[in-house]
């Protein structure tokens, strides 16, 4: 095993460090979040930051990089408060990956990439037609973390749209049933496969397995 200290982390070369350091987190999701301005110029951009923040009221959250980019995705979900975000899955990774270029304002990631954008019930956001779970989320709030200059954003699911056989008798999604996939690093995607399902862990007993479909776990 090799170990890096602050100092040989801090003289890598920066494409090296930016690449060791992204893939320090393990696993992240690979989501594409849907806006749209006021103009109704679409905007599509991979994220793989997306973190559940709680389920009542339902919170999820996701990291804007700083202003030293152009950062369209957050200016059009300050304009119009709304978002959509669209797992990626196997079929549409490379597409997903693309919306990572720097494309100009005016250019709508859907039509640069063959993604399809599509509205739910009057929702200002596109959510990605081709995507197997997509959520229409409303803004609550941005907070700045000020050691680095990212934003937190912070936003309340309104709507899920999904496939009907992923979701178990307990309501647990089942995500490799939809062919979600993870990514690691900036730029490599994987498949998953699922190990075990275990019941809420009590300090006075030993996890059980749980069935894919069996009943929810207790409290």
């Amino acid at each position: 095993m090799k170990h890096f200290n602050q100092k040989e982390l801090a003289d890598m070369e920066n494409e090296a460090r930016v690449k060791f350091i992204n893939s320090l987190s393990g696993f992240k999701s690979a989501n594409l979040i849907g806006t749209s301005s006021r103009r109704n110029e679409d905007n599509l951009a991979i994220i793989s930051s997306v973190v559940h923040l709680g389920a009542n009221p339902p919170l999820i959250g996701f990291i804007m990089r700083p202003h030293s980019v152009s950062r369209h995705t957050l200016e059009n979900i300050e304009e119009t408060g709304v978002y959509t975000i669209n797992h990626v899955h196997t079929g549409i990774v490379k597409q997903a990956h693309q919306t990572s270029a720097r494309y100009q304002r005016e250019q709508s990631e859907f039509e640069q990439t063959g993604l399809t954008p599509a509205r739910y019930d009057g929702f200002h956001a596109p959510y990605v037609e081709e995507s197997r779970l997509s959520m229409g989320v409303k803004l609550v709030e941005v907070a700045s973390i000020t050691h680095n200059g990212t934003e937190f954003v912070i936003g309340e699911i309104q709507w899920v749209r999904t496939e009907e056989s992923a979701i178990l008798d307990d309501g647990f999604i089942d995500i490799e049933a939809l062919e979600t996939v993870t990514v690691s690093g900036l730029d490599r995607y994987h498949t998953t496969s699922g190990l075990c399902r275990l019941s809420y862990a009590k300090p006075d007993r030993e996890p059980t397995e749980i069935p894919l479909s069996g009943p929810k776990q207790d409290d």
